[in-house]
């Protein structure tokens, strides 16, 4: 009988591709939010909105997944994620091609919003996350990497591919176009790979190749994590973080063709956001698995300050412009990666899919309101300049909430060091 591998080399020689199935279905959950940017113009001129009547619908989409977050949480850790991931995928592109379907009077724009939030239950970012934390512990912040540079990849492809549709077939049209390109290419990955250890396996994997036992899960009760200072931190650093970059990312493009530049040459610039998205997911993950996790996220928390100091100085240089989207990249690619990483190190993976569906409250608020808030103060000012600094002070002090965090209670990896 053929010996099992273990340790870091194990783990990815018995699960390859769980991670990468994970990933497409990550980035699937934020075709909405990542995919919105080049929309904003044309649908705003179209509807003659604001854009703040635009970015709304996003804000009421996000608003109603952190309500579910926590259920969503304990769905998971009840029936496994794989069903919720599958269902969740068809929903989800459906619903974003819905969208292109509006007839510009605002009770139907929130209503397929609504619908938009209710497609994106089963994708959240616990569904995936969960899975591969029960497949991988010795390289659990690679892995974890490997599964959120689904987000990092949607930051590259979706606004470019949305802008070519949109000059191709107008914004209506290439919304249904996109979603369909992306559940062709996501789901059969999904179907055939993702399947985390609570998930039921296929009798013929039993039969043949039964994989090692999981052990008991272990760690805090729910009740208890809510009760940590340390959750409380994590929740601060979660609203903070993600109020910033998701704005950021959302109006990246609009922040660049409103101080001059070309549309496609925005857009190019764009996909800077989403490669160094990689490079800084991937790069988070090594970090995570060989030094101490609050330390490595406060650093790159810090990282989006230098380039809102670029944006708001920099003039309509393609050069500025180019290195602010490769530091908003790169700590765009440690966004979820730390939290996630954090929660299963600080509390276990007892409570695992509910603990961090409570930090999904926070990351969905600070999706939520980030992009209307940044839309308002344009509205307002007529500029982005005042929220570009207001973002400063919140990735300090997200900063600042993740270095003080004490040493982790359930970080056996590293003690193996």
């Amino acid at each position: 009988m053929t010996a099992i591998a273990t340790g870091r080399a194990g783990e990815w020689q018995r699960y390859p591709m769980l991670p990468i199935a994970a990933a497409l279905g990550y980035a699937t959950s934020v075709i909405h939010i990542y995919g919105l940017g080049p929309y904003i113009e044309p649908i705003s001129a179209e509807f003659g909105w604001t854009r703040t009547q635009t970015t709304a619908g996003l804000t009421i989409a996000t608003l109603i997944q952190a309500v579910f977050g926590v259920p969503i949480g304990f769905l998971v850790d009840r029936i496994g994620p794989r069903p919720l991931g599958l269902v969740g995928v068809v929903l989800t592109c459906a619903a974003f091609a819905l969208i292109g379907t509006a007839t510009g009077a605002a009770a139907n724009w929130y209503m397929l919003w609504v619908v938009m939030a209710a497609a994106t239950l089963p994708v959240q970012a616990t569904i995936w996350t969960s899975a591969v934390a029960t497949r991988f512990e010795a390289s659990r912040g690679l892995a974890f990497a490997v599964t959120l540079c689904g987000a990092s990849v949607a930051a590259a492809l979706f606004p470019y591919l949305g802008t070519r549709l949109i000059a191709a077939y107008g914004w209506q049209t290439a919304m249904a176009i996109q979603a369909l390109v992306w559940v062709v290419v996501a789901f059969p990955v999904i179907l055939l790979f993702f399947r985390g250890a609570r998930d039921r396996q296929p009798k013929k994997a039993r039969d043949e190749a039964p994989a090692p036992e999981m052990a008991e899960a272990v760690g805090f009760s729910f009740s208890e994590g809510l009760r940590s200072s340390v959750y409380l931190r994590l929740l601060l650093a979660s609203l903070l973080f993600t109020f910033t970059i998701l704005a950021l990312v959302v109006h990246f493009l609009p922040i660049l063709t409103g101080r001059g530049m070309d549309k496609l040459e925005a857009a190019g610039i764009a996909t800077l956001v989403g490669f160094f998205s990689i490079f800084g997911r991937l790069g988070t993950g090594l970090l995570l698995d060989r030094f101490r996790g609050s330390h490595v996220g406060a650093a790159v928390f810090v990282l989006p300050v230098a380039a809102c100091l670029l944006l708001v100085a920099g003039g309509d240089g393609y050069a500025s412009a180019a290195l602010a989207a490769a530091l908003i990249g790169l700590t765009l690619g440690a966004e979820v990666d730390v939290i996630v990483y954090l929660t299963t190190k600080h509390f276990g993976l007892k409570n695992f899919g509910a603990l961090y569906g409570g930090l999904l409250v926070a990351l969905s608020i600070g999706t939520a309101t980030g992009p209307l808030a940044a839309s308002r103060i344009f509205d307002a000012y007529g500029s982005y300049g005042p929220f570009l600094w207001l973002s400063m002070v919140f990735m300090v002090a997200s900063s600042i909430a993740l270095a003080t965090l004490p040493a982790p209670r359930f970080d056996a990896t590293r003690r193996s060091h």
